[in-house]
């Protein structure tokens, strides 16, 4: 095939597997892309890759041969691609991308998904702050169902338990980090001791991981799926455009008034958002840090010391 995948997605990779493993899967991408590509039995055209994309996997914009557009997705198994599909599957389509099924004749390929045309260029991100946010409450609420018979998807004390040791390891290598490290897993042991549901959560939800479409206005994608609170899943859209709050005089009131607005206007419990918001933060800097972008975690990280 010839494309080149976005430089984000390989940098992202080398972060997250390792810079042989992630090459390895890289090299073997054109392959990889060529099989699903015939798998699907629409024989697809690529028309472009899109970018800048994502961190975690490829997406390529085709279309099959009665004219009809799809975004095929290839991500490695650590993505854990089969979980994301499961997700897509049982939303079927409310509030979230449709899974496309392959034509007669096809069949699915590891680590690949044939989804649903949207606009990759127009997320959410694109409107008004307040205007997007209202948008954003509205999409959520939707994926917020109980999750399938018998799934696999992990539970949020599961997914945020691996990240513990990484947290105080931070906090052991900086002595500046340790009270705020230390108030974050604080809050996630009171919170995972009393979690008060079990829904099928997005895991990611964020202003750009929803996409304009045409049969719906938006819909979201790229789900890391998991079951636990509604309050985890809303933490991560709180410090959206967290760049814009940093550079806001009024930042630090803002953030906390966000978290007020989403838990009224989604009926959840203001204290266990602004812990799990914490907590998120606070993770998500630290990690940063450890992968060497400084920027992206001081940003985080204060934004976490205003809550």
């Amino acid at each position: 095939m010839g494309f080149e995948p976005p430089q984000r997605l390989v940098r992202a990779l080398g972060e997250s597997y390792g810079d042989t493993a992630a090459g390895d899967w890289l090299a073997g991408l054109p392959a990889r892309t060529e099989q699903a590509l015939a798998a699907t039995g629409r024989a697809p055209v690529v028309e472009r890759v899109a970018a800048p994309g994502g961190r975690s996997s490829l997406v390529l914009l085709v279309r099959g041969a009665d004219g009809t557009p799809a975004a095929l997705k290839l991500a490695p198994s650590g993505a854990a691609p089969e979980l994301e599909l499961a997700a897509l599957a049982h939303w079927n389509g409310w509030g979230a991308v449709r899974p496309l099924d392959p034509a007669d004749g096809g069949r699915p390929v590891e680590g690949a998904l044939l989804l649903e045309r949207l606009h990759p260029e127009m997320s959410l991100r694109s409107l008004p702050e307040a205007k997007a946010l209202l948008e954003a409450a509205g999409t959520v609420r939707r994926l917020w169902v109980d999750p399938p018979a018998g799934h696999g998807f992990e539970t949020v004390a599961e997914r945020t338990g691996r990240r513990v040791e990484a947290m105080r390891a931070a906090a052991a290598s900086d002595p500046a980090l340790e009270p705020m490290v230390t108030a974050a897993l604080a809050a996630r042991e009171e919170l995972v001791a009393g979690s008060p549901e079990t829904l099928l959560l997005h895991g990611n939800f964020r202003q750009s991981k929803v996409l304009a479409g045409e049969r719906a206005p938006w819909l979201t994608v790229g789900p890391e799926p998991l079951v636990g609170e509604r309050a985890y899943d809303l933490a991560r859209l709180v410090r959206d455009r967290v760049e814009d709050l940093i550079a806001s005089p009024a930042g630090a009131a803002t953030a906390r008034r966000r978290v007020k607005k989403l838990a009224d206007s989604l009926e959840v419990d203001q204290e266990r958002l602004h812990g799990w918001t914490l907590f998120r933060a606070v993770e998500s800097g630290t990690r940063a840090l450890a992968a060497g972008r400084s920027q992206e975690g001081e940003v985080t990280l204060e934004f976490a010391g205003w809550l």
